[in-house]
């Protein structure tokens, strides 16, 4: 008995390596040092900084994957994989150098996971950070197989006298708030439920949804808002918080970029929801207050600014083609979010 009679195949782990080896290279940028397949991976701080502060971050898909999975589409899940990890990082306002990533599975199919690693590089190409290195890990027993599961780590350095903490907040400041491009990776268990429990299939095109198919809606990867952001700050915009809408949704979310007494009040009607949301909420019966504390509801991020500086933002960000708007402001309070439907 050897250890591929137990599942686990050495060599295909070996090509699988080589395989995606040009994708992983072709995000490097000047400050990696060395190549692929160390047992580290070594990166230079650039050395433009005076006292650079290293702001780390990691997360996962979650169960957007099921869907990759049953469908077979294996080349989005990657970008969301990123996009979760540099918009957290993001918002200290740091910017992504370096990206890791672990992806585990019960059998390696090296053609279904190099789509897996070519979505990764693509989403460390738009946060402009290398892809550093990762860990394949084949388990078989532990998977079924054809499935994979996905964490990721990012690390991004910021000025010390940049970095965004809360203490920067003023009462009064704006909220603008960027669009997000759908779903993005969160409140996928109740997703799944309302199409399952309904009787849906993902290949059926909803005419509220504009004649896409579930499955393509669903599997709209997160937008990465590093490079419209970092430009932003380098153009002046004065920043004073910022905070990535996932998980939790906008109440659980926006309060954590504020300063102690401070508290936001929402405009509900400073966006349009976007049909997607609509959807949900009519075909699976949930109440708006449980879409507002599950789903971004149309909102990947947002920027707190000081009042004469939102109109400068809005076009900023609108000429990066990402819809805009001005959401709501900071006032005193205790860090609670004030304005959205119960």
């Amino acid at each position: 008995m050897d250890y591929k009679e137990a599942g686990v195949d050495v060599e295909a782990g070996r090509a699988f390596v080589t395989q995606i080896r040009n994708l992983v290279h072709s995000t490097f940028r000047p400050e990696v040092l060395g190549g692929l397949g160390g047992f580290s991976g070594y990166f230079q701080l650039p050395t433009s900084l005076q006292e650079p502060v290293l702001v780390s971050g990691t997360d996962g898909v979650g169960t957007k994957l099921k869907i990759a999975h049953t469908l077979n589409i294996h080349d989005t899940v990657g970008v969301d994989l990123v996009a979760m990890c540099v918009n957290d990082v993001l918002t200290s306002g740091a910017e992504p150098l370096f990206f890791l990533d672990y992806l585990a599975t019960g059998k390696l199919e090296k053609e279904q996971l190099t789509q897996v690693v070519a979505g990764i590089a693509s989403g460390c190409k738009q946060a402009g950070c290398a892809l550093l290195g990762g860990e394949t890990a084949e388990m078989p027993g532990f998977y079924q197989t054809g499935e994979y599961d996905l964490a990721g780590f990012c690390v991004g350095v910021v000025e010390k006298s940049q970095l965004l903490d809360g203490s920067q907040v003023q009462v009064g400041d704006v909220a603008i708030a960027l669009a997000s491009a759908g779903v993005h990776s969160n409140g996928y268990s109740l997703v799944r439920k309302i199409i399952s429990d309904r009787g849906l299939a993902w290949e059926q095109r909803p005419e509220l949804l504009g004649g896409k198919t579930l499955g393509e809606i669903f599997l709209t990867p997160t937008r990465i808002y590093v490079k419209p952001v970092l430009a932003a700050r380098q153009a002046g915009l004065e920043i004073h918080g910022m905070a990535h809408i996932t998980g939790g949704g906008l109440p659980e979310n926006l309060p954590r970029c504020l300063g102690q007494g401070q508290a936001i009040k929402i405009n509900p009607d400073g966006w349009s929801i976007p049909p997607v949301f609509q959807w949900l909420a009519q075909i699976g019966s949930v109440s708006p207050q449980v879409m507002y504390n599950t789903f971004n509801m149309g909102i990947g991020f947002v920027l707190l600014v000081p009042p004469q500086q939102a109109q400068q933002a809005i076009h900023h960000f609108e000429s990066q083609n990402i819809a805009t708007y001005t959401i709501g402001e900071v006032i005193t309070g205790s860090g609670e979010l004030l304005g959205l439907p119960e």
